[in-house]
């Protein structure tokens, strides 16, 4: 069983800008099982992990289950309790639900026990910015659902401005940009031109004083992002919000989503499925479980000046798939060609 893992370059159509970090060329890591079946890890922008610590934990990864004749159902939850770094550990998943899929030619869905995605709609992501130039990027945008980063000295600039904005729907991700004070008062004024989604108001510390800085705001819905990363953390915080944002790079992959996604169902909360900035490789255990989710953020792959995949197809702001997801997404050849494989 050969298992390969190599970095790959992912140049941006535009500089990516957040309260806590930038980028114009993302370097993520892959883990390819036999030339095909691959998984991504992706650290964010702003937190990482560094592509260093994402390839030694790959190799660690590797080199545990090296000794494996072929991949079994047993492997999935074995890669799932690896002793490695989440974003590594997601990689690895995805590499073998995948090749699971590929080998049984069964849809990765239908092997994990759920339901078919269906039509997913995802946000477009607007990073920070001037606001003048964030707001004609907006009205320009032909997605009709748009992600605004705010968190920075511009946020009262482009608060105004935004008010201009017509026919979008709009959502808001502080990334733990605000005081508590601030957010309280954001977020009425949010609220006030009809903005409901709003992401990591204030830092995670203080996220039992979320449900009064909802106010008289009650259509308002906060999602806790940073500081959420596993099914221990919503036990812990999940009453303090209405709902939750499961990325792969933070959960340590699928298994881990899942019991986060039901969890939260079950307790009345709300599921946003987020990602990195990463390819269709990295977003597509994400779609695998879209039937578990009320909201979604896969926008990673439109963030690129080209994806490095296939399989997974974007149409606006609408994703979908269809059977030749099964084996996961196919790298493109001239990606292949690039890459120093270790």
């Amino acid at each position: 069983m050969r298992i390969d893992v190599a970095r790959v370059d992912l140049p941006l159509k535009k500089k990516f800008a957040i309260s806590k970090g930038s980028a114009v060329i993302k370097t993520d890591v892959l883990a390819i099982l036999e030339g095909r079946y691959c998984g991504e890890a992706s650290g964010s922008v702003a937190y990482g992990p560094s592509p260093d610590i994402m390839e030694t934990d790959l190799l660690k990864g590797v080199e545990a289950i090296s000794g494996a004749p072929r991949v079994t159902i047993d492997m999935l939850q074995s890669v799932d309790s690896l002793p490695i770094g989440p974003t590594a550990r997601a990689a690895m998943t995805g590499m073998v639900i995948n090749c699971l899929s590929g080998e049984s030619g069964r849809l990765p869905w239908d092997i994990l026990g759920l339901e078919p995605p269906g039509s997913i709609r995802t946000s477009m992501t607007f990073a920070l910015h001037d606001p003048a130039t964030t707001v004609e990027q907006v009205i320009c945008s032909p997605y009709p659902i748009v992600k605004i980063k705010m968190g920075d000295r511009h946020d009262a600039n482009l608060l105004e401005l935004l008010k201009h904005v017509r026919g979008k729907e709009i959502r808001v991700d502080a990334n733990c940009g605000w005081s508590v004070a601030q957010a309280e008062e954001m977020i009425a004024h949010l609220a006030r031109i009809g903005v409901k989604v709003i992401e990591q108001p204030t830092a995670p510390e203080f996220i039992a004083e979320w449900p009064r800085l909802k106010g008289k705001s009650r259509d308002v819905e906060l999602f806790a992002d940073e500081g959420m990363f596993t099914l221990d953390d919503f036990r812990k915080f999940g009453s303090y919000c209405d709902g939750i944002n499961i990325k792969m790079a933070k959960s340590g992959g699928i298994l881990e989503a899942i019991r986060m996604a039901r969890a939260a169902k079950q307790a009345g909360k709300k599921v946003l499925l987020g990602c990195m900035v990463e390819s269709s490789i990295g977003i597509a255990p994400s779609v695998y479980m879209g039937s578990l989710a009320d909201y979604f953020d896969l926008d990673g792959p439109l963030l690129l000046n080209h994806d490095i995949a296939d399989g997974i197809t974007y149409k606006s702001n609408t994703i979908t798939v269809g059977p030749s997801i099964i084996g996961g997404p196919v790298l493109r050849q001239d990606v292949v060609q690039n890459l120093a494989l270790r």
